[in-house]
């Protein structure tokens, strides 16, 4: 069961769900927008790997917008915090930016249920496309889940601001890291 719009609203009144900042005005149908915050990373390594802490590199989005370029990944995240503890978040793009060939989050669109805090977009550009602070890029609906809930703690847990992979730090075959 997805949430609607109004829906939305009401649960986060009543505690069930977290979108702060909130307006009103981003409320759609069956989803609530997104919008980017100030600051881009982007791995500065020729080859990442999935085993090691790969290198970033930050840019503040200056008010006249950054293009972002087709040759990278870039990592931004929402400015709202959002999560909870009896829906699950599902993060998707919004029409307006996929039809300029931007993609927002198009892989691990699935918020844990429990995880509170910004969430980090990938952002991907089929061309070089200019973004500004504040643009409404995604959008989030909210779905019931069925059977026995348990809640994430992980490693991104409150997270603020984007954040790169954690993946180095999931446990291997044999328990080794």
């Amino acid at each position: 069961m997805i949430l609607t719009g109004p829906e939305i609203a009401r649960e986060r009144e009543t505690g069930q769900l977290t979108v702060e900042p909130f307006d009103q005005r981003s409320l759609s149908t069956n989803s609530y927008d997104l919008t980017l915050g100030e600051e881009l990373i982007y791995y500065s390594g020729e080859v990442l790997d999935t085993r090691r802490p790969n290198a970033v590199e930050s840019r503040k989005i200056p008010p006249e917008g950054i293009v972002l370029t087709p040759d990278r990944i870039w990592l931004g995240s929402s400015v709202e915090i959002l999560g909870s503890r009896s829906y699950v978040p599902l993060i998707h793009s919004r029409s307006g930016a996929a039809r300029l060939g931007l993609y927002v989050h198009c892989t691990a669109d699935l918020i844990d249920i429990g995880s509170i805090g910004q969430v980090t977009f990938m952002l991907r550009a089929v061309q070089p496309v200019r973004v500004h602070a504040g643009d409404r890029l995604a959008q989030v609906t909210f779905w019931r889940p069925q059977g026995e809930v348990t809640l994430y703690d992980g490693k991104y847990q409150r997270s603020r601001g984007p954040q790169p992979s954690q993946i180095h730090q999931d446990v291997l075959v044999g328990g080794q890291r």
